[in-house]
């Protein structure tokens, strides 16, 4: 599952900050930080569009 959609559940409260890390794989330290991250944007953002190359 691509990090950035289970980002955007936690983010809209459908899912918890635990549930969202074990989603990923990771532990809640790596799990703030990858939520805090800018690269994990939520969808419909800049770079999410930029992504693909052949739209």
């Amino acid at each position: 599952m691509d990090k950035r959609k289970v980002i955007a559940a936690y983010r809209h409260g459908f899912i918890s900050i635990q549930e969202c890390a074990q989603i990923i794989g990771v532990d809640s330290g790596q799990m703030t930080r990858l939520v805090n991250d800018p690269l994990f944007m939520i969808e419909g953002s800049a770079l999410l569009k930029k992504k693909s190359v052949n739209s």
